[in-house]
């Protein structure tokens, strides 16, 4: 019965470099030749994803923005996404300013044919310049001078980022609309808190079904870290927290493994998958 192996990347396959350690590489790519089904799922979008995998040689389709977008970086191709509808899009805007939170919001021009992430460029926070920062180039970047055309578009994910006193008020109220899904939680690698916000059919359980349905898997094996793997685990057969993972994800998982900063994917998969090296 072929299985699909899916991983979370912040804090389960890559390292505290925000890449994948030169072990998990090479082992990862060697299994990949050998045949195994092995693809990622997180909430980055598909640059930034691009950037922390460099080296890997993947060939099933990944699953991106924490679901709301599946892409074949082979092809080019993108197999699903999930968008807002235009009332939902605009209320969860009205939240966010209300608690002066200014998002970025990702989606694609009004013709499809673009990538964007939008943002107000007068009201960049610290957090907002950082990752900023680290996207020099990045090409789907489109600063604005005002805030009347955030919303052109279509639009599948809100994300923002600062301090956890001014997110927390607006997550509190977002979290309850049974529209969307509200994810908030601690930046992997800094002290900032993020809210990221999609459409309610946008997660990672429906991206993995319909990537099982696709590649015709009868199994799936999972592995994550934190609350954004959660529904994840909820339907993968087998499901694996890294030892650094918090504790009620521990608790669902079916054992824990290594640490991230230990190659704990990769080698777990080295000894249990079957594509023996």
């Amino acid at each position: 019965m072929k299985t699909l192996y899916v991983s979370d990347l912040d804090g389960t396959l890559l390292s505290r470099e925000a890449r994948i350690p030169a072990y998990s590489i090479e082992r990862l790519n060697r299994m990949i030749e050998a045949g195994m089904t092995f693809t990622f799922a997180t909430a980055r979008t598909a640059q930034s994803a691009r950037a922390a995998v460099e080296g890997l040689c993947l060939r099933t389709p990944a699953i991106l923005y924490g679901g709301g977008l599946i892409y074949d970086y082979a092809s080019h191709e993108t197999l699903r996404a999930v968008l807002f509808e235009k009332e939902v899009k605009e209320y969860v805007l009205s939240v966010l300013l209300t608690y002066g939170i200014q998002p970025f919001v990702y989606g694609a021009s009004a013709e499809g044919t673009r990538e964007l992430v939008v943002w107000n460029r007068q009201a960049e926070t610290t957090g907002m310049q950082r990752y900023l920062s680290q996207r020099c180039g990045d090409s789907r970047l489109y600063p604005l001078d005002g805030g009347g055309e955030l919303l052109n578009g279509f639009v599948f994910n809100f994300k923002c980022v600062g301090p956890a006193e001014q997110l927390e008020k607006a997550w509190n109220v977002l979290k309850f609309d049974s529209r969307l899904i509200c994810l908030y939680h601690k930046e992997t690698y800094q002290n900032d808190y993020w809210i990221e916000i999609s459409p309610r059919e946008s997660n990672k359980a429906s991206a993995v079904a319909f990537l099982k349905e696709r590649l015709g898997c009868g199994r799936v094996t999972c592995f994550g870290d934190s609350s954004n793997d959660s529904d994840m685990f909820d339907v993968c057969d087998e499901k694996y927290a890294v030892k650094n993972a918090d504790d009620w994800l521990k608790a669902k998982a079916t054992a824990v493994i290594g640490y991230c900063e230990e190659d704990g994917v990769a080698k777990w998969l080295e000894s249990n998958a079957g594509f023996g090296l």
